[in-house]
């Protein structure tokens, strides 16, 4: 068996195994865009000697349940954060602005669109005023509407980077991104000219090509469009796997809340193979770029 196999093997037994992640504490801080109280989850492992730090963007369904639980795949990749030593920090940018689920179209869409970026930049600020953070070790990891954030956020011309930022975020990783393609990653929700996207920050995205709520197709074109402009960006799609296939125990299923006139039909579901290689692979991408 290859060192990948056995790692995707032995990852697979541990997701299957692994304890809930530790009680997160709940804390607040100011959104840059200048309005929202923002509340999140902070979870990290004992100890105050300072840490890689990682900040957490859910999607469009938001971060916690009707009671208010954070849903299980955003616990299980903390709780996955917190055993390699990171600290995690779930922003809840929906129940914060009296949101719920924002997939659906809707005004409450557009601001989450425009304002999450803000959102994103204030918890790096947040976690790099905390003395158990390492100012310049912060990485970005977004899910579908968040994947698409993380895309707008690390934007050189990304409207939610503040003026006088000293140390940006050190790396980024994108879920099934919405909005990943040239003509949404451009005006109005970022100041960039069509073809004209570009960023510093190493961008690692993770996509099933059998996903038919955010299309492979397009966001394959334009990361590979912006790697040939230079672009450090990686790409790994997964070919049977479908929308929130890193979600654990998620039987497959059709939303047809959510299916926009006759357009694809949204499905979800867990691709097991695909989500033990994403760990193993999101975990070795971190370690490279934070550690």
């Amino acid at each position: 068996m290859s060192r990948l196999r056995l790692s995707i093997a032995l990852v697979s037994v541990m997701l299957s195994f692994v304890a809930p992640a530790a009680t997160a504490e709940t804390i607040h801080f100011p959104s840059l865009d200048g309005a929202t109280n923002l509340a999140a989850h902070l979870v990290r492992p004992e100890g105050d000697a300072p840490r890689p730090a990682v900040v957490m963007l859910h999607g469009c369904s938001g971060l916690v349940n009707s009671r208010g639980h954070v849903l299980a795949l955003y616990r299980m990749w903390a709780r996955a954060l917190e055993v390699q030593g990171y600290v995690a920090l779930m922003v809840d940018s929906a129940t914060s602005r009296g949101f719920g689920q924002t997939c659906s179209a809707s005004p409450d869409r557009t601001v989450m669109w425009r304002d999450r970026p803000k959102d994103a930049y204030a918890a790096l600020q947040y976690l790099q005023a905390q003395p158990y953070v390492r100012p310049d070790r912060v990485a970005l990891m977004g899910w579908s509407q968040g994947g698409g954030v993380v895309l707008l956020t690390i934007n050189d011309k990304s409207i939610g980077r503040p003026a006088g930022l000293t140390s940006d975020f050190r790396a980024a990783v994108s879920f099934y991104p919405g909005a990943c393609s040239d003509r949404l990653q451009s005006k109005p929700f970022t100041q960039v000219e069509p073809n004209g996207w570009s960023s510093k920050t190493p961008l690692l995205t993770l996509f099933g090509e059998a996903d038919t709520w955010t299309p492979f197709a397009p966001c394959d074109a334009f990361l590979t469009a912006a790697k040939a402009r230079g672009n450090p960006v990686e790409l790994k799609s997964y070919p049977d796997a479908v929308h929130a296939f890193d979600a654990p125990d998620l039987p497959r299923r059709e939303l047809p809340a959510y299916q926009v006139g006759h357009g694809p039909m949204p499905v979800i579901g867990t691709d097991r193979a695909a989500r033990a290689d994403a760990f193993v692979r999101v975990l070795d991408y971190l370690k490279r770029n934070l550690e």
